[in-house]
């Protein structure tokens, strides 16, 4: 007689519920994630196009601009810190986002996006 070799429905309980709590975090951390690529998206096209070279005023409202297409919420033209290096304007953004997970636990997320090289 052969010996029975396979997954105890334990394990596959266990398995199923780890898949899940990892879904869920995938779930609710996706979006902040896409914002974040949208913002660095709107940077690099606004450096690429030259819309860095004007008055900071010309830099936020082209920001808002190229947001409104993107729908970003977390960050607008007044969110951004404008500086100078080297005779270049460098745009950067940062912010911060609370995700809530489950009941009392949050996920605290930093984000950093700036046209300096």
């Amino acid at each position: 007689m052969r010996k029975q070799s396979g997954i105890t429905l334990t394990g596959a309980l266990l398995a199923m519920i780890a898949i899940a709590f990892i879904g869920l975090f995938g779930v609710k951390l996706v979006p902040s994630y896409i914002e974040y690529f949208a913002v660095k998206k709107i940077l690099s096209t606004m450096e690429a196009a030259g819309d860095t070279k004007g008055t900071v005023r010309d830099i936020r409202v082209s920001f808002d601009r190229r947001n409104s297409i993107e729908g970003v919420k977390e960050v607008k033209g007044d969110d951004l810190e404008i500086t100078k290096e080297g005779g270049e304007a460098v745009v950067t953004a940062m912010w911060s986002v609370k995700v809530p997970m489950i009941y009392n636990f949050s996920a605290c997320l930093d984000f950093v996006a700036t046209t300096a090289k």
